[in-house]
């Protein structure tokens, strides 16, 4: 299924001005599921297209939807794209492989997540990004019973902006995920006016510990030193390699596979790790913080 906002012209207001404004409620509650939204747009300033370049043969697009749907706990996974011409592409390869998708701003990020959570009644949530292409399973199973066990609006896994303070405890940079409540994401959609905030859809979340109950999925060995996320050639030159070595069709390869196969060739390693703390997680705490 795929859904689509035509012809909307997105602005970046403060929500919070209208105090009469009620929150918008699941169009279905009955029905609200464990839903995976994984971010995605043919748009990348280093690497254009990459969400559709191939591993093992199948776009990287989906090699983490089916990543996403071997992790037990999630019901659905629902691929959050924009609704502008270039984005046809990835609309066009959610048909083909019977993925739902919805399509929606391609600048306010946080409006096109929130109206996608809605339309395919999601509750709670999982975000993952589609420059992420080695998502683990396991993690993501992990992560949702953490945010279960507890009085959690969100909980992140120790990696990337959100956890930029956390020190030690880190995952592999590209092993990213976030679970949250709709009441929390439906909260940041309505009060969030700082462009990175729209951008990046979650930092309002856990930037605000005074008005949100945050988590964090910590490692016992600290791997902030690895890089497995997909920004350039580099790094993509290392996932397709990691691939090529690990995937098979039955059984989604996870973190320790990938630790255990860079062991025994530790010059893969050193592929993309002169981008390593060039991300730019500090801008996006700093920029959140700015008013547009």
């Amino acid at each position: 299924m795929i859904m689509r906002i035509e012809d909307r012209e997105v602005r970046i207001t403060d929500r919070r001005a209208d105090a009469s404004m009620s929150p918008i409620p699941n169009l279905n509650p009955h029905s609200a599921m464990l839903t995976a939204i994984v971010q995605a747009r043919m748009g990348s300033t280093r690497l254009p297209g990459k969400v559709l370049r191939p591993l093992a043969g199948r776009p990287m697009l989906l090699r983490i939807v089916q990543r996403a749907r071997a992790c037990p706990a999630i019901a659905n996974v629902v691929v959050a794209t924009s609704d502008l011409d270039g984005d046809a592409p990835i609309r066009r390869l959610c048909e083909a492989e019977r993925i739902d998708c919805f399509a929606g701003s391609e600048q306010d990020v946080l409006d096109r997540f929130y109206q996608a959570a809605r339309s395919f009644h999601g509750d709670p949530l999982v975000r993952i990004t589609a420059d992420c292409p080695l998502v683990d399973p396991g993690l993501l199973a992990r992560l949702v019973a953490l945010y279960q066990s507890g009085a959690y609006d969100h909980v992140g896994v120790a990696t990337g902006a959100g956890a930029l303070f956390v020190g030690q405890g880190r995952y592999p940079d590209g092993l990213d995920a976030e679970c949250f409540s709709m009441a929390a994401l439906e909260r940041a959609w309505r009060e969030a006016t700082s462009a990175p905030d729209r951008e990046h859809v979650t930092p309002y979340i856990w930037r605000h510990r005074d008005l949100f109950r945050c988590g964090q999925l910590t490692s016992d060995v600290d791997y902030s030193r690895l890089r497995w996320t997909v920004d350039n050639e580099a790094d993509f030159s290392l996932i397709e390699r990691l691939y090529d070595a690990l995937y098979r069709p039955d059984r989604a390869f996870g973190m320790e596979d990938v630790l255990q196969y860079l062991a025994t060739h530790p010059e893969l390693a050193a592929t993309n790790e002169s981008f390593i703390g060039k991300e730019g997680y500090l801008e996006v705490w700093q920029g959140s913080e700015k008013k547009t």
